[in-house]
């Protein structure tokens, strides 16, 4: 039987942000985890983000935090030696740009157990993952990955993809187009940002992304920033408006946020323009409140409200 789980694949770092003079905040953060945290504070269901982690006291920590929030790492690997990846977040205004050390990250041995990683995809409602949990994998890993992905749909769980497409992860657009395409072909939700696939494929207009994607998943929501999203179902198409801020703090995770909101909703039963207006809401709040992480409380206003 179906479980009201919901499990995130991915890579959570480390995360620097809030410099202040030379101090800075440490928290947690990536975008499957982003999601899967909005997730984590919208719906009723058990939440495991699934990856591997590192044996030192960051990583102790990092677990430790999850738990104290509700979310599971299920079977997820501990590799010896290993450690997070770490970012740190440098603002202009509220835009941001991002810092990396993430070349030897645990999370890059995720699928490095493929009896783990299937069990902690087995009986999930929703399964979430993206274009930035391939990309730090090696080929054969991406493999086992998408086949235990696609083992869970057989099963019956509900798969949903970010493309999520960022250049320097890549060793060239060829091999994320192909790695991307073979991930859409196992999943059923599809959720990307125009301009990431501007970039990787020149499409000219959101309606492009939605008609190529959509020969591969049926339901497909294109975000684009402040401007509205387009919602793809079968060969209906129709623009929800986003939610306007005047002053925004910070719109690091607005996207990932989104993702959450919408996949909350659809969960609840809402028809897709629905679930887009709820989904538009909370990436409005988490862009006014500094870090990827909004609090719980914030993010449950925003999607009832």
């Amino acid at each position: 039987m179906m479980s009201k789980g919901v499990a995130a694949i991915g890579e959570c770092m480390l995360e620097l942000s809030g410099q202040n003079g030379p101090d800075w905040r440490l928290g947690y953060a990536g975008d499957t985890f982003n999601t899967l945290w909005a997730l984590a504070a919208l719906t009723d269901g058990s939440a495991t983000y699934v990856s591997a982690f590192g044996d030192d006291p960051f990583s102790h920590r990092q677990i430790e935090f999850f738990s104290e929030n509700g979310i599971g790492v299920g079977t997820s690997p501990v590799i010896t030696g290993a450690r997070p990846g770490l970012y740190a977040i440098t603002l202009d205004g509220a835009e941001r740009s991002f810092t990396y050390w993430r070349s030897d990250s645990a999370a890059r041995q995720l699928a490095a157990d493929p009896d783990a990683l299937k069990k902690n995809l087995e009986n999930q409602s929703l399964i979430y993952f993206s274009g930035i949990t391939l990309a730090i994998l090696d080929p054969d890993a991406r493999t086992t990955l998408v086949k235990a992905i696609s083992s869970a749909r057989a099963a019956g769980s509900r798969i949903a993809f970010d493309p999520n497409y960022r250049p320097r992860l890549w060793p060239d657009r060829e091999t994320a187009q192909a790695a991307i395409a073979d991930a859409l072909a196992v999943s059923d939700i599809a959720l990307p940002t125009f301009p990431d696939e501007q970039m990787l494929h020149g499409d000219r207009t959101p309606a492009d992304t939605a008609k190529r994607i959509g020969q591969s998943v049926r339901e497909v929501i294109v975000k684009n920033g402040e401007l509205p999203a387009l919602v793809s179902v079968g060969s209906e198409q129709q623009e929800v408006a986003a939610v306007h801020v005047a002053r925004p703090v910070d719109t690091t995770g607005a996207g990932d946020s989104f993702n959450g909101g919408y996949l909350a909703a659809r969960l609840a039963g809402l028809e897709p323009a629905d679930a887009v207006s709820r989904a538009h809401r909370v990436a409005a709040k988490v862009v006014q409140v500094r870090g990827a992480l909004a609090p719980f409380d914030v993010l449950r206003e925003a999607f009832i409200e």
